[in-house]
């Protein structure tokens, strides 16, 4: 069974910098997509970014783009999502997802990821 488990998550002000990681158990973490979505209250869950099982690819939404880097640590079975620039609508639950089908691309959308972990609360005062 394979699980993911957020933390970093927290309280800053804007301007301000979080990174948040996201450990994997229950499987190798190298053959696999990663994924970090976010979900603030009232609204949809959405893509933040992705990376391939390598790091040798990664996808950004505009919002991220510029402000926020993914990145993965196969041997610690660790990914990790670093928010630079932080805004108060960044505010949101982030989580991060795992899949196993395609792990040489990225993946941008909730359908594409199997393994999700629980969530990690990011509030971004203004």
């Amino acid at each position: 069974q394979v699980q993911l488990a957020e933390s970093g998550g927290g309280w800053v002000q804007a301007g301000g910098s979080l990174r948040l990681s996201c450990a994997v158990s229950g499987h190798t973490f190298a053959p696999s997509t990663m994924g970090w979505f976010r979900q603030a209250p009232g609204k949809e869950r959405e893509f933040v970014a992705s990376i391939s099982w390598n790091g040798g690819v990664t996808d950004y939404a505009d919002s991220a783009s510029g402000r926020f880097i993914i990145s993965r640590d196969n041997a610690k079975n660790t990914g990790y999502l670093q928010m630079n620039a932080l805004k108060p609508e960044d505010s949101a639950v982030f989580y991060c997802a795992a899949d196993l089908r395609r792990p040489w691309q990225t993946a941008a959308t909730t359908n594409d990821y199997i393994y999700w972990g629980q969530g990690t609360q990011v509030t971004v005062s203004g």
